[in-house]
């Protein structure tokens, strides 16, 4: 059953409307306000609102006993400032969906347009517009929200559009799909001084210079093996703006990467040893905090065999990735809620070989994977509940 030209064009003109007016994670309220304007036409059984924050959930049942099957899409936009001239382009300043789940919301709403002309034959499906994905924080609480243990899910799919493939393309990995990561945020302190009087004073500046020079120096970032792991400095602030005061004050912040939580484990405690030693032999205090956590996520064997299928009945090629993937996602969250009772996969949407890279300013959302992305949860959905 795939979208009419008519419900194709509608959810088209919807994207460019998320697009255009982007909310940034944790401040999703007018988008979760719009998307549940949009579901009720497609007249859900249940509409859960404010689920983990500004989460929404749409829920369809067919009636019958069976398993519930959760399709997730994602409601927050970035702070990019987007360029280009399009004319549904961010009328924020500073903020843009350069990470598409403009798209993946029309996706769903997509699936929410089959559902509504025809539910599975049993069993539930459950439409979840989660907040907060950019910042790891997003389905944690939703996990936490108290209405989420009577959602229940057997089954927790979710996609995510990958540009560098070709367009429609399906790509799969099982296993190990998506790298742990944390913010890792270091403040120095020393004592100021006048500027024709360093030494009277205590500068964090070549601290700070030692301390981003061997970061780096943990990365071992040639190849996806298990022992992966790369540091990127992300921000460095020294001192105030002001010629005559020689600093006491510096903050870096940086990236961390691995491919499993245990590795991460280990490269935060490297890390945390490398900055107590440099800020301990200049004589500095150091504070060290952590934001944007994520863990490694990882791919049910069983939901891939499915999503498999499903490409092939459709027609889409289907590519297997050997190794996981650098970004995070905290989609993994999910399977381990529960007592780990969810079943959990994300698949991959080729976005075309020469699209431009996900979080670069002039990313734009390919219209035409509304149709795909559709079509494989909904075929996959009613897979898992036949």
């Amino acid at each position: 059953m795939s979208l009419t030209e008519k419900q194709f064009s509608n959810l088209v003109d919807i994207r460019h409307a998320l697009h255009g007016a982007p909310d940034l994670s944790g401040d999703e309220a007018r988008t979760a306000a719009s998307i549940v304007s949009y579901l009720q036409a497609f007249e859900p059984d249940g509409l859960i609102c404010n689920l983990g924050g500004t989460g929404v959930a749409a829920i369809f049942d067919s009636g019958r006993a069976g398993k519930t099957v959760m399709v997730r899409c994602e409601l927050d936009g970035l702070p990019i400032q987007e360029i280009g001239a399009l004319p549904y382009c961010s009328t924020i300043p500073g903020r843009g969906h350069q990470c598409g789940h403009d798209g993946h919301m029309a996706i769903v709403l997509g699936v929410a347009a089959k559902l509504r002309n025809q539910r599975p034959t049993k069993g539930r499906t459950i439409l979840l517009f989660q907040p907060a994905e950019e910042t790891g924080k997003g389905a944690k609480a939703v996990i936490s929200d108290p209405r989420y243990a009577a959602l229940n899910p057997d089954f927790i799919l979710a996609l995510h559009n990958l540009p560098g493939y070709d367009r429609h393309q399906i790509i799969l990995k099982s296993g190990q799909v998506n790298c742990a990561s944390r913010g890792m945020r270091m403040k120095l302190t020393g004592r100021t001084a006048h500027a024709s009087m360093p030494q009277t004073g205590l500068s964090p500046a070549l601290a700070m210079a030692n301390i981003i020079k061997d970061l780096a120096a943990l990365s071992n970032a040639k190849t996806m093996n298990p022992d992966f792991r790369l540091v990127t400095i992300v921000h460095a602030l020294l001192g105030e703006k002001a010629f005559g005061v020689a600093p006491a004050r510096a903050e870096i912040w940086a990236t961390l990467r691995t491919v499993t939580n245990e590795k991460m484990q280990q490269l935060t405690e490297d890390a945390e040893a490398l900055c107590q030693k440099t800020a301990s032999e200049h004589g500095l205090t150091l504070e060290i905090d952590y934001d944007d956590i994520f863990n490694a996520c990882q791919n049910d064997d069983g939901l891939i065999v499915q999503y498999r299928q499903s490409a092939r009945d459709l027609g889409y090629r289907v590519l297997n990735l050997v190794e996981p993937l650098r970004f995070s996602e905290d989609f993994g969250e999910y399977a381990t809620a529960q007592n780990g009772s969810t079943a959990s996969a994300m698949f991959f949407l080729g976005a075309g070989a020469d699209h431009p890279a996900l979080h670069n300013p002039d990313y734009d959302f390919p219209d035409a994977l509304i149709r795909s992305g559709a079509s494989m949860f909904y075929a996959t959905i009613n897979r898992l509940l036949a």
